[in-house]
């Protein structure tokens, strides 16, 4: 059966999370009954840039695509998951493409909700952190690769060799867009980009 590019990814990171999200989930509905607290939604996909937190953002999304259609690297899919609240909504995968965080932020300019707020310039996007597992990384083996660090729009200020020729991500400058995931030649990926 042919993988579905509108399907969110399914490897063994997402079951875990499925399976923890299943776990507590019963428990935050008891703590947030008994103590009548909100508690916020956290977080599991990579949102589109300038996303509201997630809880706004799920709740001002119109879910309209508009986001998806204008998008020059075609990296925002819709979500078709079994969360009801989730689904409809726009992600990014950067294992099927990454955010190239073009200079006319499209997707912003196009979001009619205010889910896509705007921001100042490109490098004060936040979608996520990227991170970097020595072992995947083909460096470890010997390779002289640097796709990670050559492919990134932001630059050695985000991510670079030091001077043990290992990769360093600076977490306070990554936007956390996946380019360098989505160029990774490692199986398994070498970097990984959280939310």
């Amino acid at each position: 059966m042919a993988d579905d590019p509108k399907m969110p990814p399914c490897g063994r990171r997402s079951v875990f999370r499925l399976g923890l999200q299943r776990l507590i989930e019963p428990l935050a509905a008891y703590v947030t009954d008994r103590l009548d607290v909100q508690l916020p939604i956290v977080r599991s996909v990579l949102r589109p840039p300038g996303a509201l937190p997630e809880t706004a953002f799920l709740k001002t999304c119109y879910r309209c695509g508009n986001c998806v259609d204008v998008c020059p690297a075609k990296a925002i899919r819709t979500l078709s998951a079994a969360e009801p609240d989730c689904t409809g909504t726009p992600y990014i995968d950067p294992d099927l493409a990454a955010c190239v965080i073009c200079d006319q932020l499209a997707c912003i300019k196009a979001c009619p909700s205010g889910a896509l707020k705007t921001v100042q310039s490109p490098g004060h996007i936040r979608l996520g952190t990227a991170s970097w597992k020595e072992e995947a990384c083909l460096r470890s083996t010997g390779e002289a690769c640097t796709a990670c660090v050559d492919r990134c729009p932001i630059g050695p200020s985000a991510i670079s060799l030091n001077q043990r020729g290992r990769i360093e991500i600076r977490a306070g400058t990554c936007v956390g867009c996946g380019t360098c995931q989505f160029y990774c030649p490692a199986s398994p990926k070498a970097i990984q980009t959280e939310p």
